[in-house]
């Protein structure tokens, strides 16, 4: 059974968050969801394992139901999760980040790492100069026409709900591997991941070029917890090798899904269950 609620910040910010499982059991797995500007979209992976462990997810803050108006910052959102964890009587937490949100716990595991009891970083981070592959594997994924199209849309200073859309759908379909039933869940995800909070994407995407993550691997690499993997779609246009480097940076293993792009769970939903119930099972385990 899900139950959710709002936790207030220490700034009055107002969170709403979801939780899947028996909430009395301990470790708590907590579920980042990518973006940054995206609300949760993760309610198809949390019960995968929420007879486990119970699972929490929630929307960050300027998102989904967690309205907010304000400057973003990576200490902010760092805090947030603290604060959130605090809230649910979580010491310390299983964190399953993805996209964005693997960006996320590692920032949290470098201020908070006593809190952190295992972390999965799926689909991220990536680091160094991995956008010139990204932005040419889709390239290639593209028609002519669709790429001019969504620079066309990119350039537009207003857009309607439907350019919107037309607009996320062309950006997100060639995250997948299979392009057909990739355009089918862009489309889907760019009716219901909504609103976009753009300035929020935006000001953390400028946080990121200014502090880098690269910068910070050996101090991540020293406060890691003893059970921590990434995971990534072999399909994924961000480059595999660019998870690879990072593996070895960081000393970790690389699980990849085959046959599978920037959500795998979605092309092969029956492997990335397998890998996330071996993860939180291994660490109940330990």
């Amino acid at each position: 059974m899900e139950t959710q609620g709002l936790t207030s910040m220490t700034d009055e910010a107002q969170l709403r968050w979801m939780a899947l499982g028996d909430t009395t059991r301990r470790p708590a797995v907590v579920m980042l969801h990518g973006g940054p500007g995206l609300p949760d979209y993760l309610g198809d992976v949390a019960p995968m394992v929420a007879d486990l462990a119970p699972v929490y997810r929630y929307d960050q803050r300027g998102t989904g139901q967690s309205p907010w108006r304000g400057r973003h910052s990576f200490a902010r959102h760092v805090d947030d999760l603290a604060e959130l964890l605090d809230a649910w009587d979580v010491p310390r937490a299983v964190l399953i980040g993805h996209s964005y949100g693997t960006d996320l716990a590692s920032r949290f595991c470098l201020t908070h790492p006593d809190r952190v009891a295992a972390m999965l970083l799926m689909c991220g981070p990536f680091v160094g100069d991995w956008r010139t592959g990204d932005r040419a594997e889709r390239g290639r994924r593209m028609s002519a026409a669709q790429l001019e199209r969504l620079h066309a849309l990119e350039e537009l200073p207003h857009r309607t709900e439907e350019q919107e859309v037309e607009l996320l759908t062309l950006a997100w379909f060639t995250d997948h591997a299979d392009p057909e039933r990739g355009w089918h869940w862009a489309a889907q995800g760019a009716r219901r991941r909504r609103p976009v909070n753009w300035a929020m994407n935006s000001e953390l995407g400028a946080a990121g070029r200014a502090d880098p993550l690269g910068e910070h691997l050996a101090e991540l690499r020293a406060c890691l917890p003893a059970r921590a993997e990434l995971l990534g779609g072999v399909d994924d246009p961000r480059p595999v090798s660019a998870l690879e480097s990072l593996a070895l940076r960081l000393d970790l293993p690389l699980r990849r899904v085959e046959d599978a792009g920037h959500e795998p769970w979605l092309e092969q939903p029956n492997t990335v269950r397998a890998h996330l119930r071996r993860f939180v099972q291994g660490t109940l385990g330990s």
